[in-house]
């Protein structure tokens, strides 16, 4: 047993890694091996963005909460590569539910990306009423369950929305619960080579008239109506007092191992896959349905990588300023004095949502993020863009 657990460093795949753990609390097998060298310069120079953003954007808060710009923004062109080619994913497909969307995945400081996302429009049709999809799945053990979500779990809904009755209305709890259920059953079939691999899950289906938010571990929701950051979905944490609650009952343990984990192990309480921690860890979605209102501005869709750093409403303001069009100035600024004669300013041309997306997943590593960071941000009217087109 390790006697000093404050001093081992955050989980990853290949660092720190407790590869099992037996019903006693004994761990069999540790790896500390340390992670790459980090860029230090490019960290230290997102850390001072960070830190002006951060003072700017307390002193706007403070003075002018809605027509403040922002101050320090972050280079869209130049993505962050840390360790090794971060999966960067740009969305270009239109829309039939909302005004615009945009996504990325940095791969941050790990060794390895284990994100994905999917982002499906127009994915479903049932009578009169449209929906788009958007998914953000965090693996962990490796990349496969999240890559398998990403390219099924879309596919399971449409089935599972098939069988439903004829008429418009549609259950989508019951949809959702057997959705997540049935490609966790697809992921488990594959046998202990993916025993040790799991991934979050947290999907939003738009519709024009409705929001439903299905979400499996701690990856996370958050709704911008009205400028207020509305929370749809609540992180799955072996702490949370029913999911604790439900880990020992079912004969779990909840162990502080840098952190609450289940079994010492994992720490999310939910997850598709990780057969090897079943009944305690468990593929069940909590499901939110919301209506929609002229209030509602847009979603944020993302993995931990960015919440454990960034609070939903500093989230939702930078996203705002963003769709707003407030950032784009600064990132001209930025990318012109420090493209080179083979870089341009391409990266802020794909559209406002992706600007959004980008500068999140950017101002998430500058505050420090480990892990990999993956967004999702999806403008659901156009009252946000327009609220500065006279100004």
């Amino acid at each position: 047993m390790i006697d000093n657990v404050n001093s081992v460093p955050p989980v990853t795949e290949k660092g720190c890694r407790i590869t099992a753990l037996m019903e006693s609390g004994g761990v069999t097998e540790v790896d500390r091996t340390g992670d790459n060298q980090p860029n230090f310069t490019r960290r230290r120079k997102l850390q001072e963005n960070f830190n002006v953003f951060a003072d700017d954007y307390r002193y706007n808060k403070k003075k002018k909460p809605e027509n403040s710009s922002v101050s320090g923004g972050f280079i869209i062109n130049d993505q962050v590569q840390l360790g090794t080619t971060s999966e960067v994913k740009k969305v270009e497909e239109s829309s039939v539910t909302c005004r615009s969307h945009g996504s990325i995945s940095l791969i941050g400081r790990r060794r390895e990306m284990e994100d994905a996302v999917a982002v499906k429009p127009g994915f479903l049709s049932k009578g009169s009423k449209k929906f788009d999809y958007f998914g953000v799945y965090d693996g962990h053990g490796g990349s496969r369950v999240a890559h398998a979500c990403r390219d099924a779990l879309h596919s399971l809904v449409i089935q599972q929305v098939s069988k439903e009755e004829e008429e418009e209305d549609i259950n989508w709890e019951k949809v959702m619960a057997e959705s997540f259920c049935k490609m966790d059953g697809k992921v488990n079939e594959e046998g202990t080579e993916m025993a040790t691999m799991g991934s979050t899950a947290v999907v939003a289906v738009v519709g024009e008239e409705e929001v439903i938010v299905a979400n499996c571990g701690d990856s996370r929701a958050v709704l911008s109506r009205g400028g207020v950051a509305v929370p749809l979905s609540i992180d799955h944490k072996p702490d949370r007092p029913d999911e604790l609650d439900r880990i020992e009952r079912s004969g779990g343990k909840v162990i502080n191992w840098n952190g609450q984990r289940v079994l010492g192990v994992l720490a999310t309480s939910r997850s598709i896959g990780d057969m090897y921690l079943k009944p305690y860890v468990i593929p069940d979605p909590e499901v939110i349905v919301s209506k929609r209102s002229d209030a509602d501005e847009f979603i944020i869709l993302a993995s931990d990588g960015l919440w454990d750093v960034i609070p939903n409403d500093v989230a939702c303001d930078v996203t705002r300023r963003c769709l707003n069009g407030q950032m784009i100035r600064r990132f001209e600024q930025q990318s012109k004095s420090h493209a080179t004669d083979d870089q341009s300013s391409e990266g802020i041309k794909g559209g406002l949502a992706d600007c959004a997306a980008s500068f999140l997943a950017e101002l998430a590593i500058g505050r420090g993020t480990r892990d990999n960071i993956s967004v999702i941000v999806v403008e659901l009217n156009g009252s946000v863009s327009s609220s500065t087109d006279g100004a």
